[in-house]
């Protein structure tokens, strides 16, 4: 169920180091960003706790997607965002198996924040399904895709990846909660596709061309609402007596400074300064009405 919160939430991009991609073919999607380790920025408390309370619902029927982007049903609600939960995850290690297993657990928390609130809307909430490719490269709907520094998670029509091989854990080390947040930013993109949201914004690009002035600016809007999704996760687990720390909350706030188009040169993630506003939103405020992107003037999303 939704909740009120008071306070507090073929394409390629650097996620303060780790790159992820966002590839896309007949509406199959991925994505990512990068950057170095360089971020100032204070961070605040974490947000209090939220109230459960019901949103305004509808909006579709049961179990179909909604086409909308600015005036999609879940983005209508001002008090509506995800229910604070518990999110256990096993401590950290810096090797496959014990990554495998972080993830599978982080998979399990979004499923249970995100499938209520999908739910609540009618809309036909399934989990992404999990993998973990281990060889040089791995196939997905989307194609082949290499793993290398520029592949540390891949999202695709319903399937999420995560080859360890493009973790670059000789630089990240232990630190989970940069990987937690670029975890819940390919989520992201799942809870686009579940609502109808992918499809829609697709449905544009393909209309405008991927690479015009006008199809940049659509896979801008995509990319920093997932960008806001990933912080109204971290927000919502953050100090719940869960695994996630405000030391974990803390690291992925700043690190979202070396996101975005001014470190990877490209023009279709929206520069640093945008990238860690919009996930920071998502973390204060935990309200999925701010994470409406495809509403926001053209300087918000550049």
């Amino acid at each position: 169920m939704p909740v009120t919160a008071f306070t507090f939430s073929a394409l390629a991009v650097l996620l303060a180091g780790l790159v992820v991609f966002i590839t896309v073919n007949r509406g199959t999607h991925d994505d990512s960003g990068g950057g170095s380790a360089q971020a100032t920025s204070t961070t605040p408390s974490p947000p209090p706790e939220t109230t459960p309370t019901p949103a305004s619902g509808g909006g579709a029927a049961s179990g179909q997607k909604v086409l909308k982007l600015a005036d999609h049903p879940i983005l209508q609600d001002p008090n509506a965002g995800l229910q604070n939960i518990v999110c256990r995850l096993p401590a950290w290690q810096s090797n496959q198996a014990a990554a495998q297993a972080f993830f599978t657990a982080a998979e399990q928390c979004l499923n249970d924040a995100w499938g209520p609130f999908l739910e609540y809307y009618h809309l036909p909430f399934s989990p992404p399904t999990l993998h973990f490719p281990t060889g040089a490269s791995f196939q997905t709907a989307c194609g082949t895709i290499g793993v290398g520094v520029a592949t540390a998670a891949y999202y695709c029509d319903n399937n999420l990846y995560v080859p360890y091989n493009g973790l670059q854990i000789d630089q990240y080390g232990n630190n989970p909660g940069v990987y937690l947040a670029l975890f819940a930013h390919e989520y992201g993109h799942h809870v686009q596709e579940v609502a109808g949201i992918m499809d829609a914004v697709w449905q544009q690009i393909y209309q405008v061309g991927e690479n015009t002035p006008a199809g940049l600016d659509l896979s801008r809007r995509k990319e920093l609402q997932a960008q806001c999704f990933s912080g109204m996760f971290l927000g919502a687990v953050v100090d719940r007596g869960g695994s996630v720390t405000h030391d974990m909350y803390a690291k992925a706030w700043r690190d979202q400074d070396t996101r975005g188009d001014n470190t990877s040169g490209s023009h279709d993630h929206g520069t640093n300064a945008n990238y860690a506003a919009w996930w920071r939103k998502g973390a204060q405020n935990n309200r999925i009405a701010q994470c409406n992107t495809f509403s926001a003037p053209a300087s918000e999303v550049s």
